[in-house]
């Protein structure tokens, strides 16, 4: 099974631009995420359109967060990436004529409902600002300053 990352990936991408002061160029956003900066240019563009990232041209141009992240949620991200499935899971037929396999649609179709609806919740409850403090707090428990800040990958990459 393949998961769907792009919610990972843009947060990520956002955090990683919130360290930033200007504009981060799509290429080292694509370093970044181990991508093609095609890949970046595309997904930012539908930010863009969202509001939550602006771009500029030319030398000096890149992306920039344009929304206000204490009041940005997860929620509002995840609808900008186009609100990829939160579960992987489904009913093996969705018009079934077996009463069985209709009972067994009937409680799994509940259950994902409940769950969306939580998961949903919980990505509306927490800003991309409360994100950057928990990245803040793990760097400071780990001992490290944003100037030093490298994937654990990259190192290991590099080697």
């Amino acid at each position: 099974m393949s998961l769907d990352t792009r919610l990972s990936g843009i947060l990520h991408v956002l955090l990683h631009m919130a360290e930033h002061h200007g504009p981060v160029t799509s290429e080292v956003l694509a370093r970044a995420m181990h991508t093609n900066p095609v890949v970046v240019r595309r997904v930012m563009a539908g930010l863009r359109e969202q509001g939550l990232v602006a771009s500029t041209k030319g030398h000096g141009g890149g992306w920039t967060i344009a929304c206000d992240m204490q009041r940005t949620t997860l929620r509002q991200v995840y609808d900008a990436v186009g609100s990829p499935a939160l579960i992987a899971l489904g009913n093996r037929s969705e018009r079934p004529t077996c009463l069985v396999e209709q009972a067994v649609n009937a409680a799994l179709d509940e259950t994902f409902r409940e769950a969306e609806a939580l998961m949903l919740e919980r990505l509306g409850s927490v800003s991309l600002a409360a994100l950057s403090a928990d990245f803040h707090a793990r760097m400071v428990a780990g001992g490290h300053s944003i100037d030093h800040h490298t994937h654990s990958h990259d190192a290991e990459n590099s080697r």
